[in-house]
């Protein structure tokens, strides 16, 4: 049977993995667009490669990033619970639910809304390590933990 946990680890799993395979083929297209750039320029102009250099900095930048978040997601595994809010934790307050996992921002499933957040965002870290019954304040709004899993 699969748990809201493993349906969430899964969609964190999958994001990435679209996300990782997206800028190693933006890499590669810039790649080759580089070759033929230096094969069939023989003249000055140099704002081309130029651009496409940093394109293809920026990607790679993007690509380590989302290998980071993959390398986060690795970390948890869905089965294990805990009494305090961890990385891998479902948290179910009064007016929203929580994934601590990577940032990814709202999903649905089975007709249920969840925040995918990373344990670093600012609501995160107010979350991180509370526990069944505690209030955390963010945005003016209260949130009471009804639930960790």
């Amino acid at each position: 049977m699969n748990t809201i946990k493993t349906k969430l680890h899964e969609v964190c799993l999958s994001h990435v993995n679209k996300r990782i395979s997206s800028y190693k083929d933006k890499i590669e297209t810039i790649k080759d667009a580089i070759e033929s750039n230096d094969k069939s320029s023989d003249e000055d102009d140099d704002s081309g490669h130029g651009k496409l250099l940093n394109d293809l900095e920026k990607n790679a930048q993007y690509l380590s990033d989302a290998s980071k978040m993959m390398d986060v997601i690795k970390l948890i595994n869905p089965k294990t619970i805990h009494p305090n809010i961890v990385l891998g934790s479902l948290v179910k307050t009064d007016s929203s639910n929580f994934y601590i996992a990577v940032s990814i921002g709202k999903v649905a499933i089975d007709e249920e809304s969840y925040f995918i957040i990373s344990k670093s965002s600012p609501i995160g870290q107010l979350l991180l390590n509370k526990t069944v019954g505690d209030e955390i304040v963010f945005n003016d709004s209260r949130y009471k933990i009804l639930e960790v899993k």
